[in-house]
């Protein structure tokens, strides 16, 4: 066991450890946001900062391990708008509505109107990075939570974590970054097709 002085030496440590790993996440995301993941470089985040290349290897291993950190903060915004609107008082049929119709919006203005980002989440997407992974597992849970609240009211009568499967995959096409960027250069109406597809959807799995 550790004594005090060496606990809190360590402390001090890590903190400091994971004060320099934000700071370098924040410069990283900003480029990111600006120039795009592909045209920035380790280099470009470290002249930012004041420090060397080596620098920023002694806090993550791997030009990779930036990529996939900064992917998780951007998932992370969505996850944290899905876990709310989970929360939310209200019918779980209405709860489901606005989750899909979020995922949908924020998916879609990500392309329209921020497409480095959009780039790096299909980047990350197409070559199956475990955060994506970590994120659709995620994402299954909140709407497995919310059909379970259905189910309690009497207004859902199925398997909750097969109707999350059934959910996910019906309205791939509108929140997969990949469908969406297709559906837009296809001039498809996707709002359209999200409420029809909702709709369907959703009286498959009413009671």
């Amino acid at each position: 066991m550790l004594c005090p002085t060496r606990r809190a030496l360590r402390t001090r440590t890590e903190t400091h450890t994971d004060l320099w790993r934000e700071r370098i996440l924040d410069v990283a995301e900003e480029h990111f946001r600006r120039i795009g993941y592909k045209k920035t470089s380790v280099a470009d985040i470290a002249s930012h900062l004041g420090m060397s290349s080596a620098n920023i290897y002694r806090f993550f291993p791997s030009r990779a391990a930036i990529n996939t950190a900064i992917c998780g903060r951007i998932i992370g915004q969505t996850m944290q708008s899905a876990a709310s609107i989970a929360q939310m008082e209200g019918p779980a049929y209405e709860k489901l509505v606005e989750l899909f119709n979020q995922l949908h919006r924020e998916r879609k203005n990500t392309f329209l109107h921020e497409k480095p980002v959009h780039d790096l989440v299909v980047a990350a997407t197409a070559q199956n990075w475990a955060i994506i992974g970590a994120h659709n597992k995620h994402l299954a849970a909140i709407i497995e939570a919310i059909v379970n609240d259905g189910i309690d009211t009497g207004a859902f009568r199925v398997d909750a974590a097969k109707a999350a499967r059934s959910l996910m995959n019906a309205l791939m096409p509108f929140y997969h970054p990949i469908l969406i960027e297709q559906g837009v250069r296809d001039g498809v109406d996707t709002e359209e097709g999200l409420r029809d597809q909702i709709h369907f959807i959703l009286k498959a799995i009413d009671a």
